[in-house]
C-alpha cells in the first residue's frame, strides 16, 4: 500500500513538473512572440484599463496570440505593477516582452503644448481646446467655473498660468495641465519675489505680477524689459499715470477691433490707465520669468517716457520735450516697414491685431497722434488695487479680451 502511494505521489509530481514546464514554455513563447504589425502603430491604453483587458483586446485585433498565458504571467510576476494610461509606440519586430518593458517603465508617447508669453486666458483655453489628445472637461464652463475645478475659487484667472512648453500624454485632462501651469507660475513668482529689489511700489507679489504683465505687453525686444519696468515704477513713484495702451485694450474686451481711438482712451474702465492712477486690478496677460524679474528688478534711471522706433526697440526720454522730439522723428515720419514689436507668435482661434505703440491711438492721423503720456497728472496716485476676490464685472467670462499683439 505504501509503495503504491509513493508511486502515485511520484507520478503526480512528474505530471505537475511537466505541467509547470509546459506552462513556463507557453508563457515564454507568448512573451517572445513578435507583434503582428507591419508598420509603427500606437497602442492606446485608456484610463482604468487593466493589463488583462489590454491583452484580450490586442488578441482580438490580431496583434498577439496566447493572451491567456500573458495574463497568467502578469498576475504572478507583476501583480502590483500599474499600467499607466496613454499611448505606447509599437514597432515592427518588437516582442510582447519589449512592449511590457515599455509598460513597466511608463514610457508613453508624449506630446507638447506651448503656452506663449503675452497670451490672455481666452487664448490659453483656445489652445487647450484644439488639442485632440487632451481630455476636454472644461468646454462650456465660464472662467470662474474653470477656476473652481482647479481648486482656486474666487481667483481671477488672467496671468495666473506660466507660459512654457508642457509635455502631456494622451488622456491627460485639460484640468491637469492647467494645474501644472498654475503651480509653476506660483513657484516662479515666489522665487523672484524673494530676490526682489528694495523700495518697490508693490504691496505684494500679485501687484508685481500685474506690473510684469504690462512689461510683457509693452516689450518689443527682450533687453528692454528692465528699462520699461523702470519707467513704470518711476511714474508710480511720482504720481504719474501709467497710460499704457494694452491695459485700455484689455478693458475693452472683445469690443476692441484692432483700432484704438481717442474715445477709447477716455472711456472709464477698471483697466484704463489713462483714467486710473496706479496699476489695473489684475494682470492682463501671461508673463514669463524675464518679465517678472524685470518688474521686481527695474533698471535704474531717470526716463519717464518711451516711444517705438519702428524696429521693435524704443527711445527712452527723461522729459516731455525730448519725448516729443522722439515722437516727431519716429512716429510722425514712420518708416515703411514700421512695427512696434517683432512679429508675434500666432495665437489659436484669435484674430490678428496690428501692433500698437505705447499711447498712440491707431485711427488718428499721425499729425495729431497722442504720444505716451502727455504729462504727469497733478493729483496724487490712488492706492493700487489688491488681488480681486472674484472676476471684475467689467470683463465677463463670456467676453474674454484678446491680446493686443
Amino acid at each position: 500500500m505504501r509503495r503504491k502511494f509513493l508511486l502515485l505521489l511520484e507520478t503526480g509530481l512528474v505530471l505537475a513538473g511537466l505541467m509547470l514546464g509546459a506552462s513556463a514554455w507557453k508563457i515564454h513563447s507568448a512573451l517572445v512572440q513578435p507583434l503582428n504589425i507591419t508598420q509603427e502603430e500606437l497602442l492606446e491604453v485608456p484610463k482604468g484599463t487593466t493589463p488583462n483587458r489590454t491583452f484580450l483586446r490586442m488578441e482580438a485585433d490580431g496583434v498577439i496570440k496566447d493572451a491567456f498565458w500573458l495574463r497568467v504571467y502578469w498576475r504572478f510576476n507583476l501583480p502590483k505593477q500599474p499600467l499607466h494610461s496613454g499611448e505606447y509606440r509599437m514597432t515592427p519586430g518588437m516582442t510582447v516582452e519589449g512592449l511590457i518593458d515599455l509598460w513597466k517603465r511608463g514610457e508613453m508617447v508624449q506630446y507638447s503644448l506651448t503656452l506663449v508669453e503675452g497670451w490672455n486666458f481666452h487664448q490659453v483655453r483656445a489652445a487647450l481646446a484644439k488639442e485632440e489628445k487632451i481630455e476636454q472637461t472644461l468646454n462650456g464652463l465660464s472662467d470662474s467655473q474653470v477656476m473652481d475645478k482647479l481648486g482656486h475659487t474666487g481667483i481671477f484667472p488672467e496671468g495666473r498660468f506660466f507660459p512654457d512648453t508642457y509635455r502631456f500624454v494622451r488622456g491627460m485632462s485639460d484640468v491637469e495641465l492647467l494645474k501644472t501651469a498654475y503651480d509653476r507660475l506660483d513657484e516662479v513668482l515666489a522665487k523672484e519675489w524673494s530676490q526682489r529689489a528694495t523700495d518697490l511700489p508693490y504691496s505684494g507679489p500679485y501687484q508685481a505680477l500685474i506690473m510684469a504683465s504690462l512689461v510683457e505687453k509693452e516689450t518689443g525686444v527682450p533687453q528692454e524689459r528692465g528699462q520699461i519696468a523702470g519707467v513704470f515704477v518711476r511714474r508710480m513713484a511720482i504720481g504719474m499715470m501709467l497710460q499704457t495702451d494694452p491695459t485700455v485694450i484689455y478693458g475693452l474686451g472683445d469690443r476692441y477691433s484692432g483700432k484704438l481711438t481717442r474715445a477709447h482712451l477716455k472711456e472709464a474702465t477698471p483697466y484704463n490707465t489713462y483714467m486710473i492712477a496706479g496699476l489695473p486690478p489684475t494682470p492682463i496677460a501671461m508673463v514669463g520669468r524675464e518679465a517678472i524679474h524685470a518688474a521686481l528688478n527695474p533698471v535704474d534711471g531717470s526716463s519717464l517716457y518711451f516711444v517705438a522706433r519702428g524696429d521693435g526697440s524704443h527711445v527712452f526720454s527723461d522729459d516731455l520735450d525730448a519725448h516729443n522730439n522722439a515722437v516727431r522723428e519716429y512716429q510722425l515720419k514712420r518708416r515703411a516697414d514700421y512695427r512696434s514689436s517683432p512679429a508675434p507668435l500666432p495665437a489659436p482661434e484669435t484674430p490678428d491685431a496690428p501692433p500698437l505703440d505705447s499711447g498712440e491711438p491707431q485711427d488718428t492721423a499721425p499729425e495729431t497722434s497722442v504720444p505716451t503720456p502727455a504729462a504727469a497728472p497733478e493729483a496724487s496716485p490712488e492706492a493700487s488695487p489688491q488681488e480681486p476676490a472674484a472676476e471684475p464685472a467689467a470683463i465677463p467670462d463670456e467676453a474674454a479680451p484678446q491680446s493686443s499683439q
